[in-house]
């Protein structure tokens, strides 16, 4: 995938929640099979958190952590959707859930299974995708 930055946009469903992003044209998603990725459908791109802007919506952002707490999973608190959330695998970034990007700037993507449910084994891989 082309390693060009472009600006991409996305919202929660009501559009309370808006962000902006700096990600390639061509997009690298990670479809996640974990317990909660599967139950929410979750596709990720993960970007450094200085990738990430928070446009609008601040203070309508609710919280849930699970099991380790490092994962900080946010929901629009007026329609629920999780847009973005800091992932356990990537701490110092954000995942961007693709299904609320704007397409207007998506070139093309890719969409590629991840094994969640085998985390020990697998989380390594996904590391460096927020590292600038």
């Amino acid at each position: 995938m082309s390693s060009d930055l472009t600006t991409h946009r996305g919202h929660c469903h009501c559009r309370t929640v808006t962000w902006e992003i700096q990600a390639p044209a061509k997009l690298h998603i990670d479809e996640c099979n974990c317990s909660i990725c599967n139950l929410n459908g979750f596709q990720h791109i993960i970007v450094p958190k200085s990738k990430f802007t928070l446009l609008s919506g601040k203070d309508n952002i609710t919280t849930y952590t699970f099991n380790s707490h490092i994962a900080q999973h946010y929901f629009c608190k007026t329609c629920g959707i999780e847009s973005f959330y800091v992932p356990r695998s990537n701490p110092d970034g954000y995942s961007i859930n693709f299904r609320c990007l704007e397409r207007d700037n998506v070139e093309e993507y890719e969409i590629v299974p991840f094994d969640g449910l085998n985390w020990d084994t697998n989380a390594q891989k996904l590391a460096h995708l927020s590292k600038d």
